[in-house]
């Protein structure tokens, strides 16, 4: 017998003596970082609802009680008592029922009502068929990624369970080696911004957090090929561990399955999601432009499969010596800082990712507090000294002032911004703005993913900022459904007759103006004096944003990605930038966040910004708190016992 089997013998055992007698275990078994307990007695369990609770300190993992199929109801009986037993007002759209694990997933548009109080209408529900309520959401605006994704899941919770089983056996495994040491090493994103991803790694785990693209490079892609990383095989690495969706951290996650990896990727629920839109339009895009892409679509679906989704603040086994804990970020939907505890009490890392310190409009600010954080790598984007950003107020002053001046002219605005975050909090701002009448009444219009990806952020309210989350689980005051909003879903036609219209607002992706529909909007307006292009997020060194920002007013068009040859257009649109609305800390929010952070930790390694942000950051935070900084530059190693 291997040693899991025999480790989960004695679990078996050590239930059975904790539990009542009148209750029956069938099954023990690891899925992913859970252990599951398969009973004849779910209703029993349900009675006693802190029976799951003590068992769970009393072993020390997360615990998920599942009923013997043998035990079920017929799901047509249980169908109708499950439904009397939920309010009316929580809306309930679809009951699923999964007799394999003896699930019944509960779709609802307001799932707190199904959960109950301290989750009493769940315990009831199991009470009185059996069956164990999983809850989702219904999403307020229809997304077809959220669909998919559900329905994908779907088709191969057989599969996913096996691959469940064989994480969990992997997490759970014995620990081979007496050694003990810690070590990061950087792949990419130091002294640049772009291509994050590194391997946190000991004597018996390896773990690489992200794995992204460089914007404005194509062929600057991590250093994979390194030992430290893929050299020594994909299958080599335990986990995977995404911190937020944007490409410059996710892109090249599904290129890890088609080297051979086929472990787990731990991340929030949106952040996969997130990341399932986005590599997919990453490849629709390299494809357009004529580029091979690194990948098939195929390994995004092997990336959402593998999926373990974590919720903030849960302590979570990723492997024998390392738990893992994700923290809100408040840089994106599910942005995440990523804190791992390694060995007992060994050390522990914390991974900013990107990290946005104040209360936004659409998200609370970074989570600063850890039970023990000895090493800091922190995102360094806004780290030069002088990298102060305007305040959210001033900001947005001078963004309505813009709006007006060039609205009053019956001129249109243009607004380059990223689909996922920027392009929501621009969203709150024109909908409160217009309801406020402080601009005009005027449509805005969304291109690209935006709207998609609108409909992701409401799905997933409990991931915004409090008051927003409330506004949005009333619809009579969910902002994003504001009647000035137009999905732009007919492409060309549609944009030539908005360009052939009246004053507007248009946003559009991609952020940078590399590559998307924002390129065929410049070819529709760049010569019109009277409109405006507003820049509202960071344009990266050799994007063709940041070329227009510094001046350039010759523009490639004609060839899908603004770079290549193709016809000129000169760009004759008033040009501005309103600093204040960026995803990221500025200076003072990084030092802010490091000043507050408790514990303050021994050393940071600043990266993700360029060669004189890190510096500037690492310099700054050595001799403000007397720490050990570093400003690391790629394919270097620090070890840390």
């Amino acid at each position: 017998m291997s040693t899991v089997e025999n480790q989960l013998a004695d679990i078996e055992e050590e239930i059975e003596r904790e539990v009542p007698s009148d209750i029956t275990i069938t099954e023990v078994r690891y899925e992913g970082p859970e252990l599951v307990i398969y009973t004849r007695d779910p209703k029993r369990f349900a009675r006693d609802g802190d029976l799951v609770r003590k068992l769970a300190s009393k072993l020390r993992k997360r615990i998920t009680v599942r009923p013997d199929p043998a035990s079920l109801s017929r799901p047509e009986e249980a169908r109708e008592t499950v439904l009397n037993v939920i309010p009316d007002e929580a809306g309930v759209t679809d009951l699923d029922f999964h007799t394999d694990t003896g699930e019944v997933v509960i779709e609802a548009e307001k799932p707190g009502m199904v959960i109950g109080r301290h989750g009493s209408t769940l315990r009831e529900i199991t009470q009185e068929v059996g069956w164990t309520p999983e809850v989702v959401r219904t999403p307020p605006i229809e997304s077809s990624t959220v669909k998919n994704v559900r329905n994908f899941l779907k088709q191969e919770r057989n599969e996913r369970r096996d691959i469940l089983e064989r994480i969990g056996r992997q997490i759970h495994r014995e620990e081979m080696s007496d050694d003990q040491w810690v070590r990061i090493t950087t792949l990419g994103c130091c002294r640049e911004v772009g291509r994050a991803a590194f391997i946190l790694s000991t004597p018996e785990t390896r773990i690489l957090i992200d794995c992204g693209d460089k914007p404005g490079a194509d062929d600057e892609v991590p250093y994979l090929q390194v030992p430290e990383a893929l050299g020594s095989g994909a299958s080599s690495l335990d986990a995977v561990v995404l911190t937020h969706a944007h490409l410059d951290h996710s892109a090249l996650i599904p290129l890890l399955f088609k080297y051979g990896y086929d472990g787990p990727i731990y991340t929030t629920e949106p952040t996969r999601d997130l990341m399932g839109l986005l590599t997919l339009d990453y490849l629709d895009v390299a494809a357009k432009e004529g580029r091979a892409p690194p990948y098939e679509s195929e390994m995004v679906r092997e990336a959402i499969k593998h999926t373990i989704p974590i919720e903030y603040g849960n302590v979570t086994d990723i492997a024998p010596d390392i738990k893992l804990t994700l923290h809100n970020a408040g840089h994106i939907l599910g942005s995440s800082i990523a804190h791992f505890h390694v060995g007992d009490g060994l050390y522990n890392v914390a991974f900013s990712g990107d990290i946005h310190y104040d209360d936004t409009r659409l998200f609370n600010g970074a989570v600063n507090e850890f039970p023990r954080v000895e090493t800091l790598v922190l995102e360094s984007t806004y780290g030069g000294r002088n990298d102060y950003q305007t305040d959210q107020e001033d900001s947005e002053r001078k963004l309505l002032h813009t709006l007006n001046n060039t609205l009053e002219r019956d001129g249109k605005v243009l607004i380059p911004a990223f689909a996922v975050g920027r392009s929501q909090e621009i969203m709150l701002v024109l909908e409160e703005a217009m309801r406020n009448g402080d601009i005009p009444e005027v449509p805005v219009h969304l291109d690209g993913m935006i709207w998609e990806a609108t409909a992701i952020h409401t799905t997933y309210p409990e991931y915004l900022r409090d008051d927003l989350r409330e506004r949005i689980f009333h619809d009579d005051s969910n902002p994003f459904l504001a009647e000035q909003f137009n999905h732009i879903d007919a492409g060309e036609e549609e944009r030539q007759e908005v360009a052939d219209g009246g004053p507007c607002i248009i946003l559009s992706t991609s952020g940078m103006m590399e590559g998307g529909p924002i390129l065929s909007w410049i070819e529709h307006l760049g010569t019109d004096p009277d409109s405006t292009l507003v820049f509202v997020g960071y344009q990266a060194q050799g994007t063709l944003g940041r070329r227009i920002q510094n001046g350039w007013d010759e523009i490639p068009v004609g060839n899908g990605n603004g770079r290549g040859r193709g016809n000129t257009l000169t760009l004759k649109m008033d040009v501005e930038t309103v600093d204040g609305f960026s995803g990221h800390a500025d200076r003072q929010g990084l030092e802010n966040f490091v000043r507050t952070m408790n514990p303050r930790p021994e050393k940071v390694l600043c990266v993700h910004g360029d060669e004189s942000s890190t510096q500037d950051l690492s310099s700054a935070l050595y001799h403000e708190y007397n720490m050990r900084t570093f400003a690391p530059k790629n394919l270097e190693t620090f070890r840390f016992i």
